[in-house]
């Protein structure tokens, strides 16, 4: 074999310590991103080549196994460069890239006729065969795929009438949507010219390879309904007519099916989904239809970026503000982050796009305007209602706004029955044995008898018990429900109400039954407000709106504002009502100026003042946090852990400090808030690296998070 002898595997281990590559033998063929099996120490394990080297120190031993799955070297690249970026390992980030394992290739049978050389009567080849009447109808259904006919088949097949095969057929997603589409979806509507200048500013940068990757990554700025999805279609459509591919993120692909459905009307077969609600074998026919070029257009949620594409051409970032993008687990990235890095990488463009963008994305990327809705409706009046003198969830006015409207939104950002229960006579509160937050309650009050039925719920480990009957501390029964959650509040709206929250198992169901509803009431928390379009909606209302405001994160008002802006959008979009669209927001800060912006439509105004705030107190994007948090089953060894920790962290570290156990284990974290990325991601990365390899902290987790969201 001629070039390198050496290939240099890592295996996919998810502990910190174990640090690759390590270099085996290179067998015929085998190349950067193949995915091999090999002995390591007393083990057998996957791992993925990163590179080739002519020649090692040491004795080599060769792979046990060769898999048919590779990387393309790009993706290979991209998962280096991730385990730097946030501080994670190479293991985990390759990980995400591989389709999942233990599934086989779908087959199904197909059968040919095999008609006779010289039939006795052209115009039935089967004349003189001597065939039943089921023998006959089999054949003149062929070609085509066999079902129960398999068995008749094969003996049609040893007299030698037809030809059967097993062939590879790819098990397809379900990608129905929610709701109608405005017109069949298969052509192109006729853009306004905010939209059309925006397709052509768009195309400009698509046309020019020249350009420097800060001048190719653009941000849609269009307020809600302004037909941003249009714009996407379009562009897309002409990178794949010149033979470049598209990824199209999305924030949750199960409620935002209307961009699928979209993306399959107007470009076909070419369009791939891949998300964790698909089977394991649709996410790995599904990968593979990307991997070998048979689709072209990859949708769907933050793995959506690491689709095996080739010559891409477009990355879609819908909705980029939404926090959704970060993932919570090990590796923490962030897609967004990782979607520019790829369309870096390729040469390609990436186009983020928002009504209430980030202030990271106002400040780094083009912006390209939407400034009107696409129908040319006028945006929602947005009034703030003052709550402080409210006695009850809701203000009278907007009982009497709810019981009015023909179709409204209802959101309340926190979800079960009541979000805690509480002692009337001792003060004492039901809390979760694993972590130190109160337990929800979910299920409500039994209407048969009047007391509290259903279960305590931890929303962090998922223990589960039964509400109390009376106190665990005094015995008293005077044990009462406090704070108001999804569940009551859409059992307490009058009329047909549907509920939206994570308790909600069936979401497309409950999003496709409001949408073709001609009256009801949408109650839910936050994803309520994450882009979906739906007609005829003449009410928005925001019961708490103060929630976010008081978080203590340097993103609140930013969250504020986009909550309220995000919601208001929900309502007067594409007619069907001619009563004009309307937003209330319950709030005991009506002077807080996130609401201001919000109720004004005035995302501009808002993100330059929201700049300014971060320019003087040095938060992102003028500097980078790095957050840190050791966990163990031991309090005292995470806390010397974190002690150890922080000697070896930069000087501008905060902490160690504790945070709420949680799932039996106790927590410590360190923040640092440092101007420079590069060099505060460099130094975190080496003070983890010395305390994971210090024997008297093992066992310790360590969980590191770049720009926590």
């Amino acid at each position: 074999m001629f070039g390198p002898r050496v290939i240099q595997v890592e295996p996919l281990v998810s502990a910190r310590g174990v640090r690759g590559p390590f270099d085996y033998a290179r067998p015929e063929g085998c190349d950067v991103g193949a995915v091999v099996d090999v002995p390591f120490g007393r083990q057998r394990l996957r791992g993925v080549v990163t590179g080739l080297a002519e020649d090692s120190a040491h004795r080599l031993k060769a792979p046990t196994a060769v898999s048919d799955v590779s990387l393309p070297p790009q993706l290979v690249r991209l998962a280096l460069w991730m385990a730097d970026d946030i501080v994670s390992t190479r293991a985990r980030c390759l990980e995400l890239l591989l389709p999942p394992e233990g599934v086989g290739e779908r087959t199904r049978f197909w059968a040919e006729p095999v008609v006779p050389d010289a039939p006795a009567d052209p115009a039935d080849p089967w004349a003189g065969v001597r065939l039943n009447p089921n023998q006959r109808a089999l054949l003149d259904r062929l070609p085509g795929w066999t079902g129960d006919d398999l068995p008749a088949l094969r003996r049609l097949e040893a007299r030698g009438l037809v030809t059967v095969e097993a062939r590879a057929h790819g098990r397809r997603p379900d990608h129905a949507s929610v709701g109608a589409l405005h017109g069949d979806g298969r052509t192109a509507p006729l853009l306004n010219p905010d939209q059309a200048l925006a397709v052509e500013r768009i195309a400009g940068v698509l046309a020019d390879p020249d350009l420097p990757i800060r001048e190719r990554r653009l941000l849609l700025h269009g307020v809600t309904g302004s037909g941003k999805t249009e714009v996407y279609l379009q562009a897309a459509e002409r990178v794949v007519a010149a033979g470049r591919t598209v990824l199209v993120l999305v924030p949750e692909i199960a409620l935002t099916p209307q961009t699928v459905q979209r993306f399959r009307r107007r470009l076909g077969e070419t369009v791939a989904v891949l998300h964790s609600g698909l089977s394991k074998g649709e996410r790995r026919d599904e990968w593979w239809r990307l991997r070998s070029g048979e689709a072209r257009v990859c949708v769907g949620p933050m793995s959506t970026v690491f689709a095996p594409v080739s010559d891409l051409g477009l990355v879609i970032v819908d909705e980029e503000h939404d926090p959704a993008y970060k993932h919570d687990g090990d590796p923490r990235y962030d897609a967004r982050r990782v979607a520019a890095w790829r369309a870096g990488d390729a040469g390609a463009v990436l186009l983020a796009g928002s009504a209430t963008p980030r202030p990271e994305s106002w400040a780094s990327l083009r912006r390209i305007g939407l400034p009107r809705r696409a129908d040319g409706g006028e945006m929602p009046h947005v009034r703030l209602i003052d709550v402080r003198a409210t006695r009850g969830a809701l203000h009278p006015d907007v009982h009497r706004a709810i019981a009015d409207a023909r179709k409204a939104i209802v959101l309340l950002n926190r979800r079960g029955w009541a979000t805690w229960m509480e002692c009337a006579d001792c003060g004492h509160t039901w809390e979760c044995p694993n972590c130190d937050v109160s337990l929800v309650l979910h299920g409500g009050r039994s209407e048969r008898t009047g007391r509290t039925s259903g279960v305590l719920r931890c929303h962090h480990c998922g223990h589960q018990e039964r509400p109390p009957e009376r106190c665990v501390s005094c015995s008293s029964v005077s044990v009462g429900q406090h704070g108001l959650g999804t569940e009551q509040l859409a059992e307490d709206l009058p009329g047909h109400v549907y509920r939206l929250d994570a308790d909600v198992r069936d979401r497309s169901s409950v999003l496709e039954a409001f949408g073709a509803a001609d009256h009801g009431i949408l109650v839910g928390t936050q994803m309520i407000a994450k882009g979906h379009d739906f007609p005829g909606v003449e009410l928005g209302v925001v019961v708490d709106a103060d929630a976010t405001l008081r978080f203590p994160d340097f993103r609140s008002q930013e969250r504020t504002f986009q909550l309220v802006a995000q919601l208001a959008g929900r309502a007067g979009r594409g007619g069907g009502t001619d009563a004009p669209a309307r937003v209330l927001v319950q709030t005991r800060s009506p002077d807080d100026p996130s609401l201001r912006f919000a109720a004004r439509h005035d995302a501009h105004g808002f993100v330059v003042e929201e700049i300014e705030r971060r320019r003087i107190h040095g938060y992102p994007p003028f500097s980078t946090i790095v957050r840190v948090v050791c966990e163990h089953e031991d309090e005292r060894r995470v806390q010397a852990a974190a002690d150890d920790l922080v000697l070896r962290m930069p000087p501008e570290t905060m902490g160690p400090v504790p945070l709420f156990r949680r799932q039996a284990r106790y927590r410590r974290q360190l923040l640092v808030k440092a101007v420079s990325r590069a060099a505060t991601v460099a130094a975190v990365r080496d003070a983890v690296a010395a305390v994971v390899d210090d024997n008297a902290h093992r066992g310790v987790v360590l969980a590191i998070e770049v720009d926590p969201r």
